[in-house]
């Protein structure tokens, strides 16, 4: 499953997230086959700046923008200026791609969970997905593409995953949901569950000891790359993949079957 060179030529991507891990192999791979690409970022302004460099490297055109999604006004201020800056780079203001790929995660148990500690990780995870998207579809192109990043915690039982778990869960159900309901506009939506990644906010699946012993439990006897997963995405974002839609795809390696 692989989206050709040159597939998303034309196509404009507004990636949350897009500065670090696997956002930035997402924006990576969908630049490299031809797409414009917003690259958000909250504080990684540098490491934003790095990706719209590389992409601009290889003859693309990117662009980076800066939002705390965790700020309940965020969304609807980072649609305004992705539209903006559409208008401005490229003289017009529709979007092709959403990829909703920030989150912040929170290993604690239940009864170690704070309010406050509750409510951000659900704003960022689930709350802002949902406004962004809802602040994106008037200027979501027909034929379009939503994809949500989600997590193989929401079919695999952890116990330190007491809030983020049930959060992505909740934008599983919004995929489900907006498949059906945007389908008549020819827009997929769908989701991709990571499993152990090799990302800096996975430091055990980049620790060489601790990572061996996670890949007991996947089938295809190592932890994930963030090219593992952005190569789904691209897919998904292609003409290609557009037959899938309203589906939580497994991106795991077969971890804990």
């Amino acid at each position: 499953m692989s989206a050709a060179p040159d597939s998303l030529a034309g196509k404009t991507a507004l990636v949350t997230g897009g500065s670090r891990g696997i956002g930035r192999a997402i924006a990576l791979a969908l630049g490299r086959r031809g797409a414009r690409v917003a690259v958000h970022y909250n504080a990684a302004a540098s490491a934003a700046a790095e990706v719209v460099g590389l992409i601009e490297a290889t003859g693309g055109q990117a662009w980076a923008l800066q939002a705390d999604l965790a700020d309940p006004d965020a969304a609807a201020a980072l649609a305004a200026n992705a539209s903006a800056a559409l208008r401005e780079r490229t003289g017009e203001d529709g979007l092709d791609i959403l990829v909703n790929n920030a989150g912040v995660g929170l290993r604690a148990r239940l009864p170690e969970v704070k309010p406050e500690d509750f409510d951000r990780v659900l704003q960022v995870n689930l709350k802002t997905p949902f406004f962004l998207i809802q602040h994106s579809l008037p200027f979501l192109r027909d034929g379009g593409r939503i994809i949500n990043i989600s997590s193989m915690g929401t079919r695999a039982a952890y116990p330190e995953m007491s809030v983020y778990a049930p959060a992505k869960a909740g934008l599983q159900a919004l995929t489900l949901l907006l498949a059906s309901e945007l389908g008549a506009r020819g827009i997929t939506v769908n989701a991709v569950l990571p499993g152990a990644t090799a990302t800096d906010l996975n430091q055990r699946a980049r620790d060489p000891e601790l990572s061996r012993v996670i890949a007991q439990s996947i089938a295809l006897g190592r932890v994930g790359q963030p090219e593992d997963i952005a190569d789904i995405v691209a897919f998904l974002a292609s003409h290609e993949g557009r037959w899938v839609t309203g589906q939580s795809i497994d991106a795991t390696g077969g971890q804990r079957l």
